[in-house]
Order: structure tokens, then sequence, then C-alpha cells
């Protein structure tokens, strides 16, 4: 039997439709545009940051990428097992030479190989590097090394001044030096269009050149370099250890670790260990997963204290409006309603600042990329959902705040106030 055909007055069910729940929530927010702008701007900051961390992240691994390739996945070197002397200088019968004369020429034939030679230091602890021709009391410990024309090729050497000696002064022998940069100021040499020299023990040598720096092999910006062939003409070099460098074209590094050691020595390849680069994605792999680790724990962080922010300012409502919530609950109102309400306002501000902070994102990963000349790489899968992630921080940021609203009884409320 129905309600009203026993007599009893029909019971009213309270009701909150969807379009009541977002009206009432944009009412609320727009009533103090203030503090909800300073509730969103917390959200707007950890979604901005969200998205420039992960921007920045996409954008840095694409840097250290095209570095890698650049440079550290170019470089060959070729080391002698064993200490070898008199390179170059026929030796007593059974002894082998590490490398052959022709080193430089040898690798410089195979596919994909840029620039290639020889390098040592000259292994004479009496050596005297000075500028006059009367020997010093000291001998200056300045650092002499045997360099082929296209080890500097392949170091990368940055010229401040002069020039490099090339291979017609490696096939002379002739008597010329470039300076590293240290060796440069210990000698006191800044310039060299005056032709200066430098004595080594008692014979002279022309300066060509001075260098700042090199990509590869920082040990050349402290010695004075002379042609391989010079070197060995020169001095005894019988305590040297001989490297070679060689640059290889961006993915031939490999391949060329597969034939070095046979083009040098055919005989014994065993005999010479081939130093290159590991497999280039794996590295990157690695390195993009440390970068991306590191920016997304930030990011997570930067939402946190968005979070909390919104989790405040909306407790802090929940306090200033008992009285609303009192009436509510006398007219009708169920808890789920003011659950809903107060859920409804913390995701719309979330969402509110998770578009705000997406473009401030994106424009912060533009800026930077602009100003170091890199290309902007943004993730869509991360930027497009952004606004995504402000809506569920502020509805995560509204639970308790909104559970709380929902317990308040109108007894309570009016008491209060």
């Amino acid at each position: 039997m129905s309600d009203a055909a026993a007599g009893r007055p029909r019971k009213f069910r309270s009701t909150l439709s969807l379009r009541d729940l977002i009206s009432e929530a944009a009412a609320a927010i727009t009533r103090r545009p203030g503090r909800s702008l300073l509730t969103a701007l917390g959200t707007v900051v950890g979604v901005g940051a969200f998205v420039a961390t992960t921007g920045l992240a996409s954008t840095a691994k694409a840097q250290v990428s095209e570095r890698f390739d650049a440079l550290s996945a170019t470089e060959v070197r070729v080391l002698d097992r064993q200490r070898t002397s008199n390179f170059g200088v026929e030796q007593a019968e059974g002894v082998d030479h590490p490398f052959p004369a022709d080193a430089q020429q040898r690798l410089e034939r195979l596919n994909g190989v840029e620039h290639a030679g020889l390098y040592w230091e000259v292994e004479d602890p009496d050596l005297d590097v000075r500028l006059l021709a009367t020997p010093s009391r000291r001998p200056q410990s300045v650092q002499v090394m045997g360099v082929s024309p296209g080890a500097l090729l392949a170091a990368r050497a940055d010229l401040r001044t002069g020039r490099l000696f090339d291979d017609f002064a490696e096939s002379r022998s002739e008597r010329v030096v470039v300076l590293g940069r240290v060796a440069a100021e210990q000698l006191g040499i800044t310039r060299v269009d005056n032709q200066p020299a430098i004595f080594i023990g008692d014979r002279p040598y022309i300066v060509v050149g001075i260098i700042d720096a090199v990509a590869r092999a920082p040990e050349l910006v402290q010695s004075v370099m002379m042609p391989a062939s010079t070197a060995t003409a020169d001095f005894l070099n019988e305590e040297a250890t001989y490297k070679v460098l060689i640059e290889v074209a961006p993915g031939a590094a490999q391949l060329i670790e597969s034939q070095a050691a046979m083009a040098l020595r055919p005989q014994d390849p065993d005999r010479l260990e081939v130093l290159a680069p590991p497999d280039p994605g794996a590295l990157k792999d690695e390195i993009e997963s440390d970068i991306t680790g590191l920016l997304y724990g930030l990011a997570g962080l930067a939402l946190l204290v968005g979070m909390i922010g919104i989790a405040n300012t909306t407790l802090v409502a929940v306090l200033e409006r008992r009285s609303e919530i009192g009436v509510r609950r006398a007219l009708g109102a169920r808890r789920r309603h003011i659950a809903s309400q107060f859920l409804t306002e913390s995701a719309t501000l979330g969402t509110l600042g998770g578009i705000l902070g997406t473009s401030l994102g994106i424009l912060v990963v533009v800026f930077v990329s602009a100003q170091r000349d890199w290309t902007t790489t943004l993730d869509p899968r991360l930027t497009i959902p952004a606004p995504i992630i402000g809506a569920v921080t502020g509805l995560l940021a509204g639970l308790q705040p909104s559970w709380r609203a929902a317990r308040i009884t109108p007894a309570t409320a009016l008491r209060s106030d």
C-alpha cells in the first residue's frame, strides 16, 4: 500500500543533478575569484613543473643522444699490449714494432675512418725544453710528444693561433712543433707570427701553432707536439708507449673495431687492443632513464605541493561555509550531495590549474630550448593528458575536506554559527 493510500505524508527524496552540481561549483568559485586563483595557483605550478620537466627531459635526452653520436661514439683507440722500443728504427733481429710506419695511411684507407694517427710521450727525463740556446740549470718539466698529423685532426684540436703541422712536415721530419695551451704558458709564448723557436736539448724547433683545447686526448694540451717522424729521428723513445687515435663516421665504430688490428698488424693482430665505445643504444637508454627518473621525481614533488595547497584552501572554505552547509542539510541535502559539491569545486580548480599549468610548461620548454639552441621535443602522451592530471590532483586534494564537510550536521552547524 502506498503512503498516499494509507494517509501518510509522502517522503521527499532529495536529488542533485549534474547541471546543478556544476552550477553550484561555478558559483562558489566565482564568488571569490582571488582566493580561487590562489587556490588554483598550486596546481598551475605543479602541472607547469610537470610539463616543463618532462618536456625538458625529452629535449635534453635528444641533445645527449646527438652529442654522444657526434663525439664519444666516433672515437676508437688502439693500444699496444706490451711496451716496445724504437718505433720506425731498425732493431735487433727478432724484435718487432707495435705499429707500422704507415699506420696512419693504413687506417685512413678503411671505410668509415675520418682521421687517424699515432701519438706517444717522449720518455726522456733529461729533456730540457727552453727558449734560449744555453741549457738551463733546471730542465723545464714540459711534456714532449710525437704526434702524427692525423692524430691532431682526430683529437679535434682547437687552434688559437698559427697552424698545425701537416703530412708534408711529417714526410720530411721537419723540426716544427705545436704547443698546447699549458705548455705555451710555461714557455711564455703567446704568438707565432714572429716564428719563435724553442730548444729541446741542443736542437732548435720552430713553433708553428698554439692550440687552446682538444675534444680528445686531453694530455696534448699540456705538451710540446712534434711530427711523429721527427720524434722518431731525434729521440730514442726506448720506453715509449704508443697509442693510436681514430675518428670514425657515426655508426662505424664497431666496424673499425673489428678491422683496425688486422689492418695494422696482419701478422699478429692479437697484440693490439682496440677500444671502441659501448653500444650507443644501451648507453643512451641508461642516460635517458637517469634523466627521466630525476625530473619525474621533481615533477611529482611539485604536484604534491600543489595538492597540499588545494587541500588546505578547500578545508578553510569548509570551515567558513559551515552555516551554508547546515542550511543545505536542513533543507534536505544529503551527505553525498555536500561531498560531491566540494569535490566538484576542487576538481574544477584542479582542471583550470592544469590547463594554465600545461600552457605555462610548454612556454618554459620552448623558451629554454630557444636560449640554448636546442630542438624542442615534447611527448604528446604526457603533454595532452596534463590537464587531466590537474583534475585528478584537485579531486584527490578535495577528498578529506569534502568528507569533513559531509559529516557536518545541521544542529552542529547552527550551534557553531
